[in-house]
């Protein structure tokens, strides 16, 4: 077991990790015992009760955070010359087709989202191996396969967020930074898991959400009450 720091064992001290908190609390103790130099991102991990083997008990969607997650989120936008102008007055950071699909084959990956319209898939396809385990593939489900790219670029940017069930029934996935107020980190958090809840899927039995937790990028994680948050 490696050594604990004494910045991890002064949050451990601050806190109950055995105690179940409210979402809301745990907000608050969340910002009172991250102390990192940097803006901490804030982390939810949600495991619920669902077998991710099973088509008809995957979780997958998007929503968009109240307060956006606190940082810059980089876009490219792979589009025919006709949908160029309209990429780049909503506020896309790269914008173009056959010149970044060769970039990226290259190596080049300094983005967060790409977004991109039917018509081009088929050229993107051949990107999946590095795209996909970046989870940067363009996705209809997520909202980044669509012909109306102002709007997805416009969401994105306002604070959008993609997420998915991984193997093991977890969604993890940031809500924002530490230097966000405990209410707009709540505000933020609450909404991903009201929409967790609304994609509940049917053919899911017993508890759906199992345990959550919160985190910020190198603190301990605080358990959360999860009876207080299903419908």
């Amino acid at each position: 077991m490696g050594k604990i720091t004494k910045k991890r064992k002064v949050a451990l001290s601050m806190y109950d990790k055995e105690q179940i908190y409210s979402l809301k609390e745990a907000c608050v103790v969340l910002k009172k015992i991250t102390s990192t130099k940097f803006d901490s991102s804030v982390d939810l991990d949600v495991k619920l009760g669902v077998d991710p083997r099973q088509a008809n008990q995957m979780v997958r969607g998007t929503t968009s955070l109240p307060h956006g997650i606190g940082k810059e989120v980089r876009v490219l936008a792979l589009v025919t010359p006709d949908k160029e102008q309209e990429a780049k007055d909503a506020g896309a950071d790269y914008v173009g087709l056959d010149e970044y699909i060769t970039k990226i084959e290259g190596g080049w990956l300094d983005i967060d989202v790409i977004i991109t319209m039917p018509a081009v898939m088929g050229k993107i396809g051949r990107l999946g191996r590095v795209l996909g385990p970046r989870n940067l593939m363009p996705n209809p489900k997520s909202g980044t396969v669509t012909m109306d790219i102002a709007k997805a670029v416009v969401e994105i940017k306002a604070g959008k967020i993609d997420f998915k069930v991984d193997k093991t029934g977890i969604i993890h996935t940031s809500v924002g930074k530490v230097s966000f107020d405990a209410d707009k980190i709540y505000d933020n958090a609450k909404e991903l898991i009201d929409t967790l809840n609304r994609l509940k899927p049917s053919a899911a039995k017993g508890i759906y959400f199992q345990s959550i937790t919160v985190s910020s990028t190198m603190s301990p994680g605080i358990k959360i009450d999860t009876k207080a948050l299903t419908v």
